[in-house]
C-alpha cells in the first residue's frame, strides 16, 4: 500500500458489516443511546454549554476567569476524601455501563479494544505515543487560546495539600479516561455503527461530544478536544484498540493534575 492509499484508508475506512436492524430494534438503540448519553457525557454537554455562556455573559475577559479542575468537595479531609472516592466511582460506572451494553450488544470487553492483559507493543506503547502527540502541542494550543483570550484560564487541580492528593489526582486521570474512552469512543462509535452511520459521521458525533463537555474551559478547550476526539477515535476505528486511548489520556491528565499540584505553590507563572 503506498503513502496515498494509506491516507485515503485512515479518512474512509470502511465500516465492519453488522446484523440489520428492523425498525423496533432501530428504535430501541436510539433510545439507548439518549438515555446513556444524558446520564453521562451528553449532559455533561449541556452543562459545558450553558458554562461557556454563563463566561461570556460575565463583563470579565475570558482569560481572566479561572475554572478549577479537581477541586476540594468538603471542608473536613476525610468528608472531602470520601466524596473525592465517590466522584471517581461514578466515573468507573459510567464506563463499566458502556461496557456492560457493548456486551449485551455481542460485543465483548476484547472486541471494543479491552483485553484483559494490554500488550506492550499494541497497547501501552502506542499509549505513550499517543500521549507525547496530545499532551505536547495541546499544551501550546491552551497557552494560545489563553493568551487570544478564547479560553478561561484553568487549575488543573484545586485539591488541598492532603497525603491523599496525589493518589486522588492518579485515580481521577484513570476514571476520566476510563470514562470518556469506553463511551465516547467505543460504544457511542459501536452503537452509531449499528444505526448504519459511516465512519466518519460517527467519528464526528463522538469528537463533538467531547468538544462539548469541555466548554466549560472556553472556546480553547472545546476546539482542542475536538481534535484530540478525531484522532482517537480515528486510532481506535483503525487499529480496534482502546487500551491506547485510555493509557494515553490517563497520562496526559496525570502529568497535568499532579504537575499542577506540586508546582503551583513554587512558580509565579502558574495561576
Amino acid at each position: 500500500m503506498n503513502a496515498r492509499q494509506t491516507v485515503r484508508s485512515w479518512l474512509n475506512p470502511p465500516a465492519p458489516a453488522g446484523p440489520a436492524l428492523d425498525a423496533s430494534e432501530r428504535r430501541g438503540v436510539r433510545i439507548e443511546i439518549t438515555i446513556v448519553l444524558l446520564v453521562t457525557f451528553g449532559l455533561s454537554g449541556l452543562s459545558g454549554v450553558l458554562s461557556l455562556l454563563e463566561s461570556l455573559a460575565t463583563p470579565v475577559a475570558l482569560s481572566d476567569q479561572t475554572v478549577a479542575l479537581n477541586p476540594s468537595q468538603a471542608a473536613i479531609d476525610w468528608i472531602d476524601l470520601a466524596r473525592q472516592l465517590l466522584s471517581v466511582t461514578r466515573l468507573f460506572a459510567w464506563a463499566a455501563l458502556g461496557l456492560y451494553l457493548l456486551w449485551r450488544a455481542g460485543i465483548g470487553p476484547t472486541a471494543a479494544g479491552l483485553p484483559p492483559k494490554p500488550k506492550l507493543r499494541r497497547d501501552i506503547a502506542p499509549g505513550f505515543g499517543l500521549a507525547a502527540l496530545i499532551g505536547l502541542p495541546g499544551l501550546l494550543f491552551y497557552l494560545t487560546a489563553q493568551a487570544l483570550n478564547i479560553n478561561l484560564t484553568v487549575q488543573a487541580s484545586a485539591l488541598d495539600d492532603h497525603w491523599w492528593r496525589v493518589p486522588i489526582l492518579i485515580l481521577s486521570a484513570i476514571a476520566n479516561s476510563s470514562a470518556e474512552e469506553v463511551l465516547v469512543v467505543a460504544y457511542l462509535i459501536s452503537r452509531l455503527r449499528l444505526l448504519g452511520w459511516g465512519e466518519n459521521s460517527s467519528l464526528l458525533a463522538s469528537s463533538l461530544l467531547r468538544g462539548s463537555y469541555h466548554l466549560y474551559q472556553g472556546f480553547g478547550g472545546g476546539v482542542g478536544n475536538v481534535v484530540m476526539g478525531l484522532i482517537f477515535g480515528r486510532y481506535w476505528q483503525r487499529t480496534g484498540r482502546l487500551w491506547p486511548l485510555i493509557i494515553a489520556h490517563a497520562l496526559i491528565d496525570m502529568v497535568a493534575f499532579i504537575g499542577y499540584a506540586l508546582l503551583r505553590d513554587h512558580v509565579g507563572w502558574l495561576p
